[in-house]
């Protein structure tokens, strides 16, 4: 599991020990993968300098299986795992 933001590694650190993630932030301040990956927000949007917040549940070949918008971070890992009980089937 891997978590990428548009932030510097100063402050994904500073993110990542305030919350004390168990896995690593890595940054995108390019935009690149954010774009690749169509998290990036259009021109003039008034939030474009964030990522949106979108997760991939992606297999052992590296298909992505499902997208994710995340409108509920309390509720997201539930419907993962609910999600990857279902593919071990």
């Amino acid at each position: 599991m891997l978590g990428i933001s548009f932030d510097s590694p100063a402050d994904n650190k500073a993110f990542r020990d305030k919350f004390d993630f168990p896995f690593a932030l890595l940054c995108d301040t390019d935009k690149a993968v954010g774009t690749a990956y169509e998290a990036t927000r259009a021109p003039g949007d008034k939030f474009a300098n964030f990522s949106q917040r979108i997760s991939y549940l992606i297999d052992p070949e590296g298909t992505i299986v499902k997208a994710y918008e995340v409108t509920d971070p309390a509720g997201h890992a539930a419907e993962v795992l609910a999600d990857l009980e279902a593919a071990e089937r």
